[in-house]
């Protein structure tokens, strides 16, 4: 069973995720900030990563940036999740490391799909 860590903030946004994600198979683990999904990544091991852009301590570029600097987590998938949907938000994300960009409000069932996708790609 494939294992994602979802770091947003929005508890709603945060329960959806959580919700679809299960529903589809997967094991998931939610956290409220980047300083504490730095920390769910060493401990959960997740296969795929979803961030929030704007999340407290550190942002979800931060993170994302982090993430891609340590060796063992290098090649996660990671999606962003984010209110921002100018092009040059997208460059940041993109620039940063993330595999994918997903602008709210989106379809929770297309997000899934999207980490499903993310997650074959990664095993080939």
């Amino acid at each position: 069973m494939a294992r994602v860590l979802v770091a947003e903030d929005d508890p709603d946004i945060q329960q959806l995720v959580m919700y679809k994600l299960k529903r589809s198979g997967f094991e998931a683990m939610a956290v409220a900030d980047g300083l504490a999904a730095l920390a769910a990544v060493r401990q959960f091991r997740p296969h795929a990563v979803l961030i929030d852009v704007r999340m407290p301590g550190l942002d979800g570029i931060e993170l994302c940036r982090e993430l891609r600097a340590a060796p063992d987590t290098a090649k996660l998938p990671i999606v962003m999740i984010s209110a921002q949907g100018r092009p040059q938000d997208r460059e940041l994300a993109f620039a940063a490391g993330c595999d994918d960009y997903v602008v709210k409000p989106f379809s929770p069932k297309e997000l899934v799909e999207r980490v499903q996708q993310l997650l074959v790609e990664v095993r080939a």
